[in-house]
């Protein structure tokens, strides 16, 4: 098998009104969950764009079979809701018959942002301006970068944050506070890229270990001779939207999935994925596997947490990022992820917090917390979710594939 072959954009139009995908939701064939079925053209990126209309509705994958050998893409997913119930609601099918089918928005559906990935990269989306920062994490560090965008009177509209190893990465979406809208001033934007710069550059030593973790991931990479491809193993503990980071990580490394088997077992899950890279070649080096391995190790704990997380809810304004980061500071609790997002002039921000010594959060804590918010916004302290529908909630997984691009550069 070769690279991908070049198509002239009119003959692929055209040979998808030829061949328009087929989508079946079936509800009869299993009693226990509600199977997805997709026949269509083969193309690259195929198998992320349906996977992430299933994930964007909350759907739960619990298997998953896959082919795409050749110029045909098939595939079958067994979903439930997050109630481990079947798909019964005709919007929620008809949404997916439409989404998938030959009236959908399928093709072309993931455009990835192009930003800069040395440093701060900034490019326009929509309303708000995308910056995108990696570097060495340290105590207080997401607090001292909202202080800066206050600082400038640059309101944070929603945000992803989450840290491995020593390291942060993060993406947040501003905009000017005065027009909504994407700050576009080149001035500005090299004043806050310097900023921010700065911080990141600050001293600190990153040890570049790990502890060990009861729920690490276990992911192989072998070849197989028969068919001539690389084999990618996952067995883990099982989540919502394990499939999508897994899938994600992988396109965003450009290798292209032609089978895959998925499945859940009680708590854990076992995912087998048969890829090869953009140019037909399999993974050859050990280099090549362990970059693969441990961003794929990156993906599946990004979503995973210990601990509390915090859910604070206020009116939106510049600054309140950087105060309520500043709270969480002061109290010595570090924030090992974040989700920020805004409905209309409610800000919603959800963190997952540890105290800063590694110790468990005590009630102390919490109550101090709640006597400092409570006058300006609402708390809400919780173990964390089985499932992560409460971040998405709140804006986690919008940003998940322009996110994905971070993976590489946060482990090294």
């Amino acid at each position: 098998m070769g690279s991908w072959a070049y198509f002239d954009p009119e003959y692929e139009t055209l040979s998808i009104r030829i061949n328009p995908p087929q989508v079946s939701v079936d509800n009869s064939s299993c009693m226990e969950c509600t199977l997805v079925k997709v026949d269509s053209m083969n193309k690259p990126g195929i198998l992320l764009e349906v996977v992430q209309i299933l994930t964007d509705l909350d759907l739960i994958i619990t298997k998953a079979y896959i082919s795409s050998d050749g110029g045909w893409f098939m595939d079958v997913f067994h979903v439930t809701d997050q109630n481990g119930q079947k798909i019964n609601n005709s919007k929620t099918i008809e949404y997916i018959e439409k989404a998938l089918g030959p009236k959908g928005n399928m093709y072309g559906l993931l455009k990835p942002s192009p930003g800069k990935k040395v440093g701060v990269g900034l490019d326009s989306m929509g309303d708000c301006t995308a910056i995108e920062l990696i570097g060495p994490d340290r105590p207080g560090l997401l607090s001292e970068i909202s202080a800066v965008l206050a600082n400038l009177q640059i309101n944070v509209a929603a945000a992803e944050v989450w840290t491995h190893n020593g390291r942060i990465a993060c993406v947040l979406y501003v905009n000017d506070d005065t027009t909504n809208r994407a700050v576009d001033d080149a001035s500005w934007l090299a004043a806050m890229e310097e900023q921010v710069k700065n911080i990141l550059r600050g001293d600190y030593e990153v040890t570049g270990t790990e502890p060990d973790s009861p729920v690490k991931p276990n992911v192989t990479i072998e070849r197989c001779e028969e068919k001539d491809y690389s084999v990618v193993t996952v067995k883990c503990k099982d989540r919502p939207k394990l499939m999508f980071d897994i899938v994600c990580t992988l396109t965003d490394m450009q290798y292209v999935v032609f089978h895959a088997t998925i499945s859940s077992d009680g708590p854990y899950a076992s995912q087998e994925y048969f890829i090869r890279q953009m140019d037909g070649c399999t993974l050859q080096t050990e280099g090549e596997k362990e970059k693969a391995i441990k961003c794929l190790e990156a993906a599946i704990r990004r979503r995973t947490s210990e601990g509390i997380s915090l859910e604070l809810c206020a009116k939106d304004r510049v600054g309140l990022l950087s105060e309520v980061t500043r709270i969480l500071r002061e109290n010595g609790l570090s924030v090992t992820r974040a989700g920020v997002t805004t409905v209309g002039e409610q800000a919603v921000n959800v963190f997952y917090v540890s105290d800063a010594s590694g110790k468990p959060v005590d009630a102390r804590t919490i109550e101090a917390l709640r006597k400092e918010t409570g006058k300006t916004m609402r708390l809400n302290v919780k173990k964390p979710p089985m499932n992560t529908k409460a971040l998405e909630a709140s804006g986690w997984a919008k940003t998940s594939f322009f996110f994905g691009g971070l993976l590489e550069k946060l482990l090294h």
